[in-house]
């Protein structure tokens, strides 16, 4: 897989994806993850990739000419199954998403900022919009590694133990169960019996209730009604 993520603000991702799995995954070549600035596509010297809007009112937007520009020379070299948007009204981001997204080829991330993008992109070079929450962000660049990260680890090979990711919460409409480690008693506080009884089927029966009391009490909205029977 290759992720492109174009950005006015390119340092903000250096760091999501120098380290822990992400760094693997680059290291291993089960991705390649490039940023592009977005000013290198500026059309004039100072670099300038954002004006104001017509009609008035506070709050520069980027600029239609150099995302295009940047837009069509990637696509020069490779065709993008998908062109996404981080914008607050898009499509909610959720585990079934990421899921979809991991099976593609090529993925092109346009970061948002300041009052967003020039309408024009959204309606001709955008294939989705997409949001990491309710919620207002300085700039898309910290959804667009949200949205990478859940994808990459999802990628065969990524994770050393690939049933991990099968076993995330969400995977199953359900939030995940308590986990627990040893010591197996400690200050009075105990770890469940029936984890340490080897029984694999009650095992996997205790985690799925404990997952199915979690979700009602934390996640209700994510509980349907086939998920207690």
């Amino acid at each position: 897989m290759r992720i492109d993520i174009i950005t006015c603000l390119p340092k903000l991702l250096e760091s999501p994806f120098s380290d822990s799995i992400l760094k693997r995954a680059q290291s291993k070549r089960l991705v390649e993850v490039h940023v592009h600035d977005l000013r290198q596509y500026a059309i004039d010297k100072h670099k300038r990739v954002d004006d104001y809007a017509y009609g008035g009112g506070a709050g520069m937007v980027l600029m239609v000419e150099p995302i295009v520009r940047c837009i069509r020379a990637l696509q020069a070299d490779r065709e993008y199954d998908d062109i996404i948007y981080t914008s607050p009204d898009g499509e909610l981001f959720t585990q079934p998403v990421a899921n979809e997204l991991s099976i593609k080829k090529n993925l092109l991330i346009l970061c948002g900022h300041y009052k967003g993008v020039d309408e024009r992109i959204r309606e001709h070079f955008v294939t989705r919009e997409l949001s990491i929450g309710n919620y207002v962000l300085s700039g898309g660049e910290l959804a667009a590694a949200v949205i990478s990260d859940a994808v990459i680890r999802l990628i065969p090979g990524v994770l050393s133990d690939e049933t991990s990711a099968l076993t995330d919460s969400f995977q199953d409409g359900l939030v995940a169960p308590p986990v627990y480690t040893r010591p197996a008693e400690f200050e009075g506080l105990k770890v469940p019996g029936v984890l340490l009884s080897g029984h694999e089927k009650n095992i996997e029966q205790w985690r799925f209730e404990q997952s199915v009391q979690r979700t009602q009490e934390r996640r209700p909205g994510l509980l349907g009604d086939d998920k207690t029977n």
